[in-house]
């Protein structure tokens, strides 16, 4: 049974998720965000709220003018993983004078 367990297994969530991998970054719509999760995340860095960008399919820190990327449904929360925002600038050039 181990055996059997194993080699179905690995043949069955292989080649599923080798294909699922192949289509979720090439394709149109990528798995988004399941919206229930949105209200517990929050940015690692300033543990402020995050809000979600559909047509990127990222979690979005305004403050700091950064982005997560969203994996499979599932939120890259890690610092280096996230991306600049072209935000940034003119919202900080308008706070401070």
């Amino acid at each position: 049974l181990l055996r059997r367990a194993a080699a179905g297994g690995r043949a069955a969530s292989g080649g599923g998720q080798g294909q699922d991998l192949g289509q979720g970054p090439g394709s149109a719509r990528p798995q988004p965000l399941e919206p229930s999760l949105l209200r517990f995340l929050v940015c690692p860095l300033s543990k402020r709220p995050l809000r979600y960008e559909e047509a990127t399919n990222e979690l979005i820190n305004e403050e700091l003018g950064i982005a997560y990327p969203i994996i499979d449904g599932i939120p890259n929360m890690i610092p280096e993983a996230a991306r600049t925002t072209q935000k940034k600038p003119p919202a900080e050039g308008l706070k401070q004078p």
